[in-house]
């Protein structure tokens, strides 16, 4: 029997796995010099001036939005088609979450929508560089500046991305990243804030530790043991250095790891182009995108089977797939709520309706790609 595909499978060497023993043995598990250094490096990488390491990007969005001191009644707006947690980090913030819709090629969020929902409540802007596309960055600096919100950058997507040479989670106020496991850059669980406001990064330290004005390496070090002081409400989002001895030895590989998802993306390209399938938009010039996700659009019209019939013919072939995303609005949690439904979310309602993310991983094999691709040719060919 052939070997399940599993969706997003981490590429993990021997060197991953000689750090986390060693970290084991350095009688040192909690978050300390590892996790650091993991900060040091990460934002070094970015160009950006600090970085803190966290549990996880839902960590890093929440903590963001409560350093802007958001009050009942301000708005922050993001997109229509992101994962809950972009929404839900704003709910917990206390602000009102506002949706616009996204281009239908890109996939990100279009500027024209921004425009339609700002108001004098609007404080601030999410933008998500979806599947590791950049977002417009030149319109979305502009209506920032305009209306004076602060801007956080959701690049879950997007540890590589660059738009016009610049990285993204650069251009606002925050960029937040994830390692979760089928991410580019993977520490099991765990994410991280960049930013270049050096006047912020003790308070959202502190956020990250119950609100302590020290964390344990600083309490429990070999210079003796050191009181703390509680000094704000904080929660417990920070990042242990055993994912942080992960993250280190994976940012090594990062830029090799994208060249191979590079590799299998003009593949995908090459063979889906000749299907009756929506393939991803051309990439813009001057960017660097991600290749975080291969998404397609199946439309029953075109293709005589629909979204969730593919997903379980590609699962029967033993083959894992994923959804990015269904919209946020198709969700019952968020109809009930805010009143929200898709009808006024157009584009993102249709690519909720129809996508699929295809296997995008460095850990792939050339025969792990020819039986993904032969497989879905099949299923479209026989539908």
């Amino acid at each position: 029997m052939k070997k399940y595909i599993t969706f997003g499978a981490p590429l993990i060497g021997q060197k991953e796995i000689d750090s986390v023993s060693k970290c084991l043995k350095s009688g040192w598990i909690g978050t300390g010099p590892k996790a650091q250094e993991f900060e040091r490096k990460f934002a070094l990488y970015k160009k950006s001036k600090s970085s803190i390491a966290l549990s996880s990007c839902s960590a890093a969005l929440h903590i963001s939005l409560q350093s802007l001191n958001l009050k009942k009644g301000d708005e922050v707006i993001t997109s229509a088609l992101t994962f809950c947690s972009t929404v839900n980090s704003i709910i917990l913030s206390g602000a009102k979450p506002v949706l616009a819709d996204v281009d239908l090629e890109t996939q990100n969020i279009s500027p024209k929508e921004i425009l339609k929902k700002i108001n004098k409540n609007t404080k601030a802007l999410i933008i998500v560089h979806f599947a590791g596309r950049p977002c417009n960055m030149n319109e979305i600096l502009k209506i920032v500046k305009r209306f004076k919100l602060t801007l956080i950058e959701d690049c879950a997507h997007a540890i590589e991305s660059r738009y016009h040479g610049k990285h993204c989670g650069t251009f606002g106020a925050y960029g937040c990243f994830s390692f979760y496991a089928t991410k580019n850059l993977v520490t099991g669980e765990g994410g991280m804030i960049v930013t270049n406001k050096n006047k912020n990064i003790q308070k959202l330290k502190q956020l990250t530790l119950h609100g302590m004005s020290k964390d344990a390496w600083r309490r429990f070090s070999d210079d003796g043991y050191k009181h703390y002081d509680v000094i704000d409400l904080g929660y417990k989002y920070n990042m242990t250095d055993i994912q942080a001895s992960i993250g280190l030895e994976q940012l090594k590989k990062v830029e090799s790891f994208w060249r191979q998802r590079q590799k299998i993306w003009n593949i995908y390209n090459n063979f889906f182009k000749d299907l009756n399938v929506s393939i991803p938009g051309k990439i813009e010039k001057n960017t660097k995108h991600a290749y975080h996700l291969y998404t397609i659009l199946i439309d029953k019209k075109n293709c005589g089977i629909d979204r969730d019939k593919f997903l379980k013919e590609m699962h029967k072939s033993g083959i894992g797939t994923g959804v990015h995303y269904r919209s946020i609005p198709s969700h019952t949690f968020y109809r009930k709520k805010f009143g929200w439904n898709n009808k006024n979310f157009k584009n993102a309602c249709q690519i909720g309706e129809q996508t699929v993310s295809i296997p995008l991983s460095a850990k792939l094999t050339e025969s792990d790609v020819f039986r993904i691709t032969n497989e879905a040719k099949k299923i479209l060919k026989n539908a």
